[in-house]
Formats: structure tokens, C-alpha cells, sequence
């Protein structure tokens, strides 16, 4: 008996030492045992017997067993049992139960020792990932602190206490180093379960590194008084943070500067060096946009919210810092926005004032048989083109200076006629290039866009009906400098892609693929979805 009580202690004490070095429930380690004693039992027993063992989480005592499913003919004697024989166990025993059958202790050969031993270690490893995993997976998105464990070409396995993380190369702070055995702080951005265990992602080069370093030097960040509103880095080099208050007494800016920039040089530090650039953000994209290109002074801004992009003119002598060494400010400020930013010179703005003005001016005189004075009082009233002048009211062509009642009225007159002249022109043009006349129909559809129709090989219903919006007014692939413009169809109109799917939408339903939305009676509502024939 002795010897028995020192085998259930031990079984205990070892589930509960290895429950604690790989920091795992106990259960887990006595459901791992269990499985490992049942399969050395198979061992000994049969590979086919339902062997099943019972470790009792308080006394250790080990109970091996057999189960036997009741059936009306035995096939397999390892599996199965008689009516009549499971009645001698149990004598209320029906046929489709499972009787339990009591074995016999057994010594474990050296095989079948290595077995369960190898059945309890994976099932261990197993419990030590999930747990891993799951810890891990909750903290995406908090700095983490580890030892170096070693480097591996480039990339370095850091210590987390319970877990191994990876800060790959391509995730390092250009021109830093580390040796087994450095502290190292790292911003947790992925963790994924793969086959070898789950692998928890790193990095010091992830804009929201910086942003939570400021979290932790910033009181006012942490509190949530001041909040990071945008980050943008080129890692190692330089870095721009928007950020605001929710607190009118307290600046922003200064919060994350602190006494004489203690606070951002802590955080300068610790990414060896990168100069940071902090900038109060705004709701209005404007004022944003010229507080992310500092250092440089802007002029003026145009924006372009349509394409996306915006315009901004700096003073000729404020290019150079506006751009920063290669593009590196403007690249900065255009991450920080999310706006495509051209820069512009006043000089060069104003070059091409002059150069739209002279456009403007010359397709005036050419339209409207006017002299230069006339074209340019037009162009310099705001007028854009020949169709604004045809249709706007008579009595606004008349208070141009310069110009009277009967003036106004035959500029009108004549821009009318040219118009006319020129639509005659297109639909010659669209009928030589056979664009079926129902193609007119299509609501928003000019004869110019017939002819930019027929010259890209939509002649009818059908054609249209099978294009894409991207065909229409084309796409940007890519963004920043780099980007690539593919033009579209009706490149050059004056088309919202929201109005070129709705183009393209009247054709399909004209062509008879899906059926036209139902109208809604007032204060009924449908679906708006399109049902497919």
C-alpha cells in the first residue's frame, strides 16, 4: 500500500509541476495522463480495446477500464457485449449501453512508457500554445517588452516572459543593432495560430510605435484628454503626429513636447534618433494640410475633393523645405492627410492663371467672333467655357463692365449658335461612327459622349450595358508619385463616377438584364436593389 500512495502522490506532484512551469490548468496535465495511460493500456490489452483511464484529482487513484457497447450479436469481442453477459454487470443493462469493465493493473514496459510520455509532452505543447495564443491575441496593439534570445538574419527573437516573438528585418529601425541578451520594446501587431505554434509579429518601425510611446511618456494621452489623431513615419529618419485636445485649456502640442521636451525626446530615444514632428489636427482638411507641411509657410490651397488631390502654393523660396530632402515632407504630410499634394510655386501658380486666362481668352474669340477685349472681360468674370455663357441669365452678361444690354444679348446669341454648330458637328461625327440614336436616351449622356462612345467601340445599348464604371472615367493605380493614370472612356467630361454608374445601370435595365427598381410610394420604402433577370 505504500508503494501505491507514493505512485498517486507522484502522479499529483508531477501534474501539478509541469501545470506550473508551463503556467496551464492542472486538468489539462491529468486529461493528458490519462490519454497516455490508455494508450500504453492499448498497448498491453489490444489496440482495438476501448481502454479508458481515470485519475482522481484529489487521491491520485488510478482506474483502468474497458467499455463494452451492449448489442443483440457480437461482432467484434473487443468492443462488444451480450445482452445476457452485460446483465451479470448491470441487471437493468439494455441493449445500445455502454458497460464499464474494470482491468487489471499492469507493469509499463520501456515502449510504452516512451508512448505516454510522448502523448503527455504534445498534449502539454498543445495546451502551452492555445494558452499562449490566446494571451497574446488580446494585446495586439500594446507595446511589449522581452530580452533579445538571439538574431537570425536580420531578424530578432525576443523573450516575452511566456511567449517568443519576431521582429522580422524589413520591421527594424534602419541602422539599429541588437545582441542576445539586450532589452527591447516592440509594438505587437499580429499574432496568427500556424503549425509549428503560434507566432507573435513585432515591430519598431510601425507608425503606431511612436504613437503608443507618446501614450506612455504623455499623461494627458493616456487620460485620453489629448488624442492621437494620425502618425506617419519614414522609420529611423522622420515622423509626423497629429494630435488634439478635448480640453480647451490644454495645448495639445505642448502637452507632448513637455518641460523643455523631455517628453518627445524620450520618445526621440527611443527610436535612435527620429526627428518628430508634432502638428495640431483640425476638422477642417485645409488648415490640417498647411499644419502638416511645416516647417514650410503656405500661400494658398485648392482642393480637389472629387479626385482626392489638393493644390497648395508656397512662396518661391519655401519650394525646397515644402518638398524636404527627397520628397520626404510632402511624402510625410500626404500619409498624415490622406490627400494626394501637389506643390506649387506662387510663380508657377501664377504662370498658369495667366496660361488658363489666355486660354479661356483665345476660345472666346474663336467661338463667340469677338476681339480680345471682349474675351478677356468674359475670362476674367469667371466664365470657364462657352456653355456658361449661352445659358446664363441675360441681365449678368449686361453688368460686365465694359459691356451693355445689347451686347450681352448678342454674346449670348452667339454663343448659342455656336453651340449649336458644334452639336450639329458631333452628331455628324456620331452617326459616321454608327452610335445607335437610343444611346441618346440614357439620362446624363451628351453627343459628345456619343462620339468618346464610338470612338472606344460602344455603339449601342448592349455596349454600354456592358461596361464597368473604371471604363467610364478611368482609375489611379497606385498612390503618391508613383501612381499610374488610366484614362477612361469620357475622359475629359465633366462625369462623378457615382453619375457614370448610373449611366451604366439606365443601359441595363434599357437592355433588358435586370429589371428598373419599383418607385416607392411616398412614405413606403424599398430595397433599391435591382433584381437580376
Amino acid at each position: 500500500m505504500a508503494v501505491v500512495s507514493a505512485n498517486r502522490l507522484e502522479l499529483l506532484q508531477i501534474a501539478e509541476a509541469v501545470a506550473r512551469e508551463k503556467v496551464i490548468d492542472r486538468s489539462i496535465v491529468i486529461d493528458a495522463m490519462e490519454e497516455a495511460i490508455a494508450k500504453a493500456a492499448r498497448s498491453r490489452y489490444g489496440a482495438e480495446t476501448d481502454v479508458h483511464a481515470e485519475i482522481d484529482p484529489k487521491t491520485g487513484a488510478l482506474r483502468l477500464s474497458r467499455h463494452l457497447v451492449v448489442v443483440d450479436e457480437v461482432e467484434n469481442d473487443a468492443r462488444e457485449v451480450t445482452l445476457d453477459q452485460a446483465r451479470r454487470y448491470n441487471p437493468g443493462a439494455l441493449v445500445g449501453d455502454v458497460i464499464s469493465d474494470t482491468l487489471p493493473p499492469f507493469d509499463f514496459g520501456r515502449v510504452a512508457a516512451q508512448s505516454a510520455k510522448q502523448v503527455i509532452v504534445q498534449k502539454v505543447r498543445d495546451a502551452e500554445r492555445d494558452r499562449q495564443f490566446d494571451e497574446y491575441k488580446d494585446r495586439i496593439g500594446e507595446i511589449v517588452n522581452g530580452l533579445v534570445k538571439r538574431v537570425e538574419y536580420g531578424n530578432v527573437i525576443v523573450d516575452l516572459g511566456r511567449g517568443e516573438g519576431i521582429v522580422r528585418r524589413d520591421e527594424m529601425i534602419p541602422r539599429e543593432t541588437f545582441r542576445p541578451g539586450d532589452r527591447i520594446r516592440s509594438y505587437l501587431f499580429d499574432v496568427r495560430r500556424e503549425v509549428r505554434g503560434p507566432q507573435i509579429f513585432l515591430s519598431r518601425s510601425h507608425p503606431q510605435f511612436m504613437a503608443k510611446l507618446f501614450g506612455q511618456e504623455v499623461p494627458e494621452i493616456y487620460d485620453g484628454i489629448v488624442e492621437v489623431k494620425a502618425v506617419a513615419r519614414d522609420p529611423g529618419s522622420r515622423a509626423k503626429i497629429a494630435v488634439i485636445s478635448r480640453d480647451g485649456s490644454i495645448d495639445p502640442v505642448g502637452a507632448c513636447v513637455g518641460m523643455r521636451g523631455s517628453r518627445v525626446q524620450a520618445v526621440v530615444g527611443e527610436l535612435q534618433g527620429e526627428k518628430v514632428d508634432i502638428i495640431p489636427w483640425s476638422e477642417d482638411q485645409a488648415t490640417f494640410i498647411v499644419n502638416a507641411l511645416q516647417p514650410a509657410e503656405v500661400v494658398k490651397v485648392v482642393l480637389d475633393e472629387e479626385a482626392d488631390r489638393i493644390e497648395v502654393v508656397v512662396p518661391d523660396d519655401q519650394l525646397s523645405l515644402a518638398i524636404g530632402r527627397r520628397g520626404q515632407n510632402v511624402r510625410l504630410a500626404s500619409q498624415l492627410t490622406g490627400w494626394d499634394i501637389d506643390i506649387l510655386t506662387e510663380a508657377e501658380e501664377s504662370e498658369r492663371r495667366q496660361k488658363e486666362f489666355a486660354e479661356r481668352t483665345a476660345v472666346f474669340m474663336a467661338a463667340l467672333d469677338v476681339d480680345e477685349t471682349v474675351g478677356q472681360l468674359l475670362a476674367a468674370e469667371g466664365f470657364r467655357n462657352v456653355e456658361e455663357i449661352a445659358y446664363v441669365e441675360p441681365g449678368e452678361l449686361a453688368n460686365i463692365q465694359g459691356l451693355d444690354e445689347e451686347s450681352g444679348t448678342e454674346i449670348q446669341a452667339r454663343a448659342q449658335d455656336h453651340l449649336a454648330r458644334v452639336e450639329s458637328e458631333f452628331d455628324a461625327k456620331r452617326q459616321e461612327l454608327g452610335v445607335a440614336d437610343d444611346l441618346r436616351e440614357i439620362d446624363g449622356v451628351t453627343t459628345p459622349m456619343l462620339v468618346a462612345f464610338g470612338e472606344n467601340d460602344v455603339k449601342s445599348i448592349e455596349d454600354l450595358a456592358g461596361c464597368a464604371t473604371d471604363d467610364l472615367v478611368g482609375y489611379t493605380e497606385g498612390r503618391g508619385p508613383e501612381a499610374t493614370k488610366h484614362a477612361g472612356y469620357l475622359d475629359g467630361f465633366e462625369i462623378s463616377r457615382a453619375e457614370a454608374e448610373a449611366m451604366i445601370m439606365a443601359a441595363r435595365v434599357k437592355a433588358g438584364w435586370i429589371e428598373a427598381p419599383v418607385e416607392a410610394d411616398e412614405g413606403e420604402q424599398t430595397d433599391g436593389e435591382p433584381e437580376a433577370v
